[in-house]
């Protein structure tokens, strides 16, 4: 069976004696085969929800900057930002080196950095050196940039929901049965089977469990990059939920 949005539902539809759909009348989906699309979607929407920092949705974003611009919005699919990975990218064209930035809370940008938002005066404009988290979805960066250089950074994606039949979930497929036992759970829930729910979402329970084990706990990469509970909390944002 693949493994796409069609293959998914089809696995639940298999499980509960239902006719399986095809290319063909997927799109148009109704009733019950309605509710277990919106079931494996839902699975995968929980499993993204259970921990931010699953490798499979980690990404690196590059932003070209502007000279003299402060401000730069995150990416609209992104859930989570670790502000420790924020560095300005080398580049011989520019003649500059790679530099980490230091995170700077934005109380002590308003106070030291803002003016450079509202003035014609260049020289304030450097190499930055700090990053700091707005109240919006965005970034600041001090002082702001005399030159159009790279900031790389790294993110993790939110949850996306699957529509065409060919969709495929970024989460590995090995992992497919917790995605199926998932959306059992709320297929039961759906048709109003309780009991069958239950033993549904304990099976779907126990796949999360093994998830992390195995691609967080056993992780070398992503243990070596989480940052501990307390600078979690100030330099690690969860941006959407």
């Amino acid at each position: 069976m693949s493994y796409n949005y069609l293959g998914l539902v089809n696995e639940v539809n298999r499980r509960l004696n239902e006719v399986e759909l095809t290319t063909s009348n997927f799109s148009t989906a109704s009733g019950f085969h309605s509710q277990v699309k919106d079931s494996v979607n839902a699975a995968i929407q929980e499993i993204d929800q259970e921990y931010p920092h699953w490798p499979y949705n980690f990404v690196e974003q590059e932003d070209t900057l502007s000279t003299g611009v402060s401000r730069y919005s995150f990416p609209a699919n992104s859930t989570v930002v670790d502000f420790e990975t924020f560095r300005i990218k080398e580049s011989d064209t520019l003649n500059n080196r790679t530099q980490k930035l230091k995170v700077l809370r934005y109380e002590e940008y308003l106070e030291r950095f803002v003016e450079q938002e509202y003035t014609s005066d260049t020289s304030l404009y450097n190499v930055p050196v700090f990053v700091s988290k707005a109240p919006g979805l965005e970034y600041v960066l001090s002082p702001a940039p005399d030159k159009a250089y790279t900031v790389v950074y790294e993110y993790y994606l939110t949850s996306v929901e699957m529509t065409d039949s060919t969709d495929v979930p970024k989460i590995p497929e090995i992992y497919r049965n917790v995605i199926v036992d998932g959306s059992m759970y709320y297929a039961y829930m759906f048709r109003g089977n309780t009991q069958d729910a239950l033993v549904a979402k304990e099976k779907f329970q126990a796949g999360l469990k093994n998830m992390r084990i195995v691609l967080i706990n056993e992780n070398t990469y992503v243990r070596s990059t989480m940052l501990t509970r307390s600078q979690r909390s100030t330099y690690v944002y969860r941006l959407a939920s």
